[in-house]
């Protein structure tokens, strides 16, 4: 899945990743390597069944639609017009044209156009996940659509992310399998000990190893950690279960991903704040922080190859 004409973004945070959205080829954007944040299961809305359920909704519409089904042709111009109506409420200076489409592989394409001394124009095709969009993604859109907007392709970036599962039309396994014991390194072990010393067993998680990969190769980016608000699980890449990754950096990791079991999530500036201050601050407060980032960027090589 990728995300048509989407700007980059910056942030930091111990996740390795290259200077394009993760989800976006690496070939669209020329881009140095840096660190970026990590990824949430609840990034910027509900992916569950409501989301499913108008994705699958739609799809069909726009399936009866190609074959000449009158109602679906009105329902989908309904949803269009919709989604058009609340775009043109943040672009006043501009004609907005929205066209809703099943395409898994282009979440957001949008064509500009200068009209002599009138308004611009915007013809827009989405994904049929935005028909019902919150007011921020809507107002983050807009933006986008708009004036390219940088942090507002971050927003909409992890929007598609957290609606991954809508676009595949399926929903997340309820009871995803647990892995622990890795090669190198015990995560069970590692989240009880940071639970007990900076937590006071006050975190209340799941915690696994991802999937394993294929041939060792180099990556463009590797997520190293992820934190799912709905199923309360915390995923640790499997590129850090190797001999050469010393225990303490599994663990910043770790203690990075169960902070956010912590520090809730606002809305600033019409944007998702995931790494607050107060966050921030309290990643600083692990005992080898220091120690842990120097060694992710002595060592930021070996850990994309894999």
């Amino acid at each position: 899945m990728r995300l048509s004409d989407l700007a980059t973004c910056d942030d930091s945070g111990p996740i390795l990743a290259s200077a394009v959205h993760p989800e976006v080829s690496a070939a669209e954007f020329p881009a140095s390597m840096r660190t970026a944040p990590c990824s949430h299961g609840h990034a910027l809305a509900d992916p569950g069944d409501h989301a499913i359920a108008t994705v699958t909704r739609l799809t069909e519409a726009l399936k009866r639609a190609k074959k000449g089904n009158a109602p679906a042709e009105a329902e989908l111009a309904d949803a269009e017009a919709a989604l058009a109506r609340r775009l043109r409420a943040h672009v006043p200076r501009g004609e907005v044209k929205v066209t809703l489409t099943g395409n898994r592989y282009t979440m957001i394409s949008v064509r500009r156009a200068a009209r002599g001394h009138g308004p611009k124009s915007y013809d827009v095709r989405l994904h049929c996940m935005f028909a019902d969009a919150d007011p921020v993604i809507v107002k983050a859109l807009a933006r986008y659509v708009a004036d390219n907007d940088r942090d507002a392709s971050r927003v909409l970036g992890d929007f598609i992310d957290a609606n991954a599962d809508a676009v595949r039309g399926k929903k997340k396994p309820t009871a995803p399998v647990l892995i622990t014991t890795g090669d190198h390194h015990d995560l069970r072990t590692i989240f009880d000990e940071l639970n007990a010393r900076y937590f006071d067993n006050t975190i209340d998680a799941a915690i696994t190893w991802g999937a394993r990969t294929g041939a060792p190769r180099r990556r463009t980016s590797v997520k190293m950690g992820s934190y799912s608000v709905e199923e309360r699980l915390i995923r640790i890449h499997r590129s850090l279960d190797r001999g050469f990754v010393p225990r303490f950096f599994v663990e910043w990791i770790v203690f990075h991903e169960m902070l956010h079991q912590v520090h809730d999530i606002k809305v600033k500036n019409g944007r998702r704040e995931f790494h607050s201050k107060a966050f921030l601050d309290a990643e600083a407060g692990f005992d080898r922080y220091v120690e842990a980032r120097a060694w992710e960027r002595a060592n930021l090589d070996a850990l994309l190859t894999y």
